[in-house]
């Protein structure tokens, strides 16, 4: 199971979603202001700085680039 954690407005949480598409992932998109807020984002992901953050199979990834990577 794939989690994305993102943004509105957000070119790599769009990019994250269109490659599980493309793979034929399923996954969860979780919004910023919708389904969290910035708190629970600093609890979730304390060293994050950016969007999207990612979990893969329970383990904190990071954002697009490293989904991509571990999609290969």
């Amino acid at each position: 199971m794939i989690e994305i954690y993102g943004k509105e407005q957000c070119p790599f949480c769009d990019m994250a979603k269109v490659l599980c598409t493309q793979k034929g992932l399923e996954y969860e998109y979780f919004q910023l202001d919708k389904d969290f807020n910035r708190q629970e984002m600093v609890e979730k992901f304390p060293t994050a700085r950016t969007f999207p953050q990612i979990i893969l199979e329970g383990e904190k990834i990071g954002g697009y680039d490293k989904l991509k990577e571990k999609l290969g």
